[in-house]
């Protein structure tokens, strides 16, 4: 198959295409659900386009000016947040004014700083817990010692004894997925 409708040989048809329009609708739609909620229209991300035109329905975002739009399917349903560490090109990370406006976080990937001009870290990790941004990990796999080394923990609002230990056990668990022991 060569695209949508044809075979590889163009003359039978194999699928129903939508329409141009129609396929959009579904694109916006499909986004709006990985996302959960989103601009109508906003920046091109690095990667994809993150806005969602008029999918899902209007929302407010207590604090935040604009128009924004959310699934439907999240509606009243019950959340149950956890800890976990960020990849730092996460799609949740993906709008960064959208990040900052929506969780009041401020990151950037530092990779390609001087390391003099770093504030968290050559690849630092975002930290979420429950349903916020709380932080960031400055680690790196030392695969020739064995070792996940941590350089620090920023955080960004004080740690509860709580989020203390769930953020030390994903540490613990990404340490166990590479096959290496923590090393603060």
């Amino acid at each position: 198959m060569t695209g949508c409708g044809t075979s590889r040989r163009g003359s039978t048809p194999t699928t129903r295409c939508p329409p141009a329009d129609e396929a959009r609708r579904l694109r916006a739609r499909r986004r709006l659900e990985s996302l959960g909620i989103a601009r109508p229209t906003g920046p091109t991300a690095p990667f994809e386009p993150v806005h969602v035109a008029e999918a899902g329905e209007p929302a407010v975002v207590e604090g935040v000016r604009g128009e924004w739009r959310v699934d439907p399917a999240r509606l009243g349903q019950p959340f149950h947040g956890r800890a976990a560490l960020l990849s730092p090109f996460d799609r949740l990370l993906a709008d960064r004014r959208r990040m900052n406006q929506v969780f009041e976080f401020d990151y950037v990937l530092e990779m390609y700083k001087p390391v003099e001009q770093r504030r968290w870290g050559y690849y630092a990790l975002p930290i979420l817990y429950g349903d916020r941004l709380v932080g960031k990990l400055d680690a790196k796999a030392d695969r020739a010692d064995g070792v996940l080394r941590v350089a620090a923990v920023h955080q960004d609002v004080t740690f509860t004894a709580a989020m203390t230990a769930a953020v030390d056990r994903e540490i613990a668990d990404l340490a166990r997925w590479l096959d290496l022991e923590v090393v603060a």
